[in-house]
């Protein structure tokens, strides 16, 4: 038997599932996962609404102006620690899937 083998096998390796401080850092995380599907979800679904209205009106569904003023609203109300660029990235992405499946 190698060095290496002896090591690999002496050492136990720390399964993260046991450890109840991960435990708990990962139920929340999930918590808030849920909550962040179900707020895109609300998102969209007042999204669908908008165009249905937009479209029973003649007005344009894309407002690429708005959209711009939405980033920079949501930028200025974020406290950190997601970044300006991060949060710009997260919301075009957000923005983009909302008029897709809308």
């Amino acid at each position: 038997m190698s060095l290496t083998e002896s090591v690999r096998t002496e050492i136990p390796v720390p399964n993260a599932s046991d450890d109840p401080v991960i435990r708990q850092f990962r139920d929340q995380i999930s918590d808030i996962d849920l909550k962040i599907v179900e707020a895109v979800n609300k998102r969209l679904g007042l999204v669908r609404q908008l165009k249905l209205y937009k479209a029973q009106h003649g007005v344009a569904f894309v407002d690429a102006a708005r959209e711009e003023w939405m980033l920079t609203f949501v930028q200025r109300a974020n406290k950190g620690p997601l970044s300006s660029d991060g949060l710009a990235e997260l919301y075009r992405h957000i923005v983009e899937v909302s008029k897709r499946e809308a």
